[in-house]
């Protein structure tokens, strides 16, 4: 059975109700419904990202409340300073406390590691971009988390650009039928990009020599080969370079000349930012 290519589930009143299931005990039992504003805030220096989706949180649980956001998505933060402010009922602010803070400290971590990489690469002309490498079901805010840290999105999923990887050329090595699949895709799909995976150098001259490709990903190659890889392409198309990226080694990759840099630690294995809720 096929899977639509955009889901509608909605990831905000997933986590509110694996978190509050049947009722927030604690809070209706301990805690009055007085109202209060309550402040949250980072504990450490970060670029935020997530913070509509954390004012959508409080909403949820009580659509009186009233939201400030004083620190838009894409915002440098320093240690201490908020991001938003939150005045409701007490019961409903914690109640909406821990969801809110861990949508913020996620997409918070996404935004400032891609802040990190494209910084290293300032004054290139290397665009940094993320991966499908995302968690399950929060793949809209974490490419829009990377966005927020300066970065760019690669596709969204199978269904906007062709990506042809090795394990499909595995089961179609001949140029001339891969010619005829890039021709029938351009003629049903017109202006959708096209990108093919090369492992060799080898691999990048025969590329080259088909119509109709917009990028060749230069997979796990040496900077010497991605030098080698730009020289050959001379602009007739587009290189990005994959595999073995790291915020040490980033800025040698795109010292070679390449176009774009793909980095799937951006959502796969980001670390969360500290964030902490406070009344005032």
């Amino acid at each position: 059975m096929p899977v639509a290519a955009r889901t509608t589930h909605d990831p905000i009143a997933i986590a509110l109700a694996e978190d509050i299931g049947r009722g927030d005990l604690t809070s209706r039992y301990f805690v009055g419904l007085e109202r209060r504003t309550a402040r949250l805030f980072t504990k450490e220096p970060a670029v935020v990202a997530g913070v509509e989706v954390a004012a959508e949180v409080f909403k949820r649980v009580d659509p009186q409340a009233e939201i400030a956001i004083l620190r838009a998505s894409g915002s440098h933060l320093e240690k201490g300073q908020t991001v938003l402010e939150v005045t409701g009922s007490v019961r409903s602010i914690l109640t909406a406390e821990r969801v809110a803070l861990n949508f913020l400290q996620r997409l918070s971590g996404v935004a400032t590691l891609t802040r990190r990489y494209v910084d290293a690469v300032a004054g290139t002309k290397v665009r940094i971009l993320d991966t499908r490498k995302t968690t399950p079901g929060l793949r809209a805010l974490e490419k829009a988390a990377v966005v927020a840290g300066g970065g760019h999105n690669h596709r969204f999923g199978l269904f906007d650009m062709v990506l042809v990887k090795d394990n499909h050329l595995a089961a179609e090595t001949e140029l001339r039928h891969l010619q005829e699949a890039i021709r029938k895709c351009r003629a049903e799909n017109p202006g959708l990009r096209i990108e093919l995976e090369a492992d060799t150098l080898d691999q990048v001259r025969r590329f080259l020599t088909l119509m109709g490709v917009d990028v060749i990903l230069l997979d796990n190659m040496r900077p010497a080969e991605l030098v080698e890889a730009v020289r050959f392409a001379g602009g007739r198309v587009q290189l990005e370079a994959s595999g073995g990226v790291s915020l040490e080694t980033v800025a040698e990759i795109a010292a070679t000349g390449v176009d774009f840099i793909s980095v799937g630690a951006l959502t796969h294995s980001p670390r969360a930012i500290d964030f902490s809720l406070e009344l005032t």
